[in-house]
């Protein structure tokens, strides 16, 4: 027979095991959180820096980000010490080289990027004008890639520029081939006025307008963002029927004026080109 005394030395191991266990099991899970929540962050970080466009103190990156201060100090240090950020005399934040030979990789693993950008340059030299690639991100209008035409005229969007879809030609494009129900969401979310006041940013009227330049595959904005500043866009349609980006012309509002025909007729071609030689012109 066993002993009160041996019983309750022995539930006195087997609860001490037990007590001892959980911690193991939960460090773990914890650790894990811990890491993914440092990644999160400084993923947060770098998102902030590239949507505002602009670099920007410890402190007003951590306010934005809704983050302790030191631990977004500590988050800023490492990626600056690995080059994914860089820190400028005055202690300002921004996007570091890493960042951008990372970008470039990427870019030179995608076809649609060579073609389009090959294409693009063709478009640069048969027009005259600036020429553009532009992609939708988000609820934003994101220039992709741009050839400076041969004369002085100065385009204030370069590569990485991003505006609201409601002020481009290319960014009704963007979004010409979704359904009504969800072209009206968009713009009700996402218009704004833009510099010029000659905007649209009524949601009924930008879903028609999108819809119809999707289906004319040509878009024309003048002064709509920049003051002088026209743009003819058509769609680069994928193989599932949406617009996976666009092509444009940037040029002086007056020559849109002047010889519209001219450009539009270029630009339809050069989006054309680039669906067939992708594979996509059987959508």
């Amino acid at each position: 027979m066993r002993s009160p005394e041996l019983d309750a030395k022995t539930s006195s191991r087997a609860l001490s095991a037990e007590a001892g266990a959980k911690p193991d099991t939960a460090a773990a899970p914890a650790e894990r959180r811990s890491r993914v929540s440092g990644i999160d962050r400084a993923l947060q970080i770098i998102d902030h820096l590239y949507e505002t466009g602009a670099p920007a103190g410890a402190y007003a990156i951590a306010k934005a980000v809704k983050a302790p201060l030191s631990t977004v100090y500590v988050i800023i240090d490492d990626l600056v010490e690995k080059n994914m950020l860089a820190r400028s005399a005055d202690g300002s934040i921004w996007l570091g080289s890493r960042l951008y030979h990372y970008g470039l990789a990427y870019a030179r693993s995608l076809d649609f990027i060579s073609v389009a950008t090959h294409e693009m340059h063709d478009l640069c030299r048969v027009s005259g004008e600036t020429v553009q690639l532009c992609g939708r991100d988000g609820d934003h209008m994101l220039v992709l890639a741009m050839a400076d035409g041969p004369n002085h005229f100065q385009v204030a969007s370069r590569v990485g520029t991003r505006v609201p879809l409601n002020w481009t030609a290319s960014g009704r494009l963007l979004a010409g081939h979704l359904p009504e129900r969800e072209r009206m969401e968009l713009f009700k979310r996402c218009a704004r006025s833009s510099p010029t006041g000659r905007a649209e940013i009524d949601a009924a009227t930008l879903s028609e307008a999108a819809g119809r330049a999707f289906q004319d595959r040509l878009s024309i904005q003048v002064a709509e963002s920049d003051y002088a500043v026209a743009c003819i866009a058509s769609p680069i349609i994928d193989r599932d029927g949406h617009c996976a980006a666009t092509i444009s012309i940037v040029l002086p509002e007056q020559k849109v004026l002047s010889d519209e025909s001219r450009y539009t007729e270029h630009v339809r071609a050069s989006a054309n080109r680039i669906e067939t030689l992708m594979g996509w012109r059987n959508h």
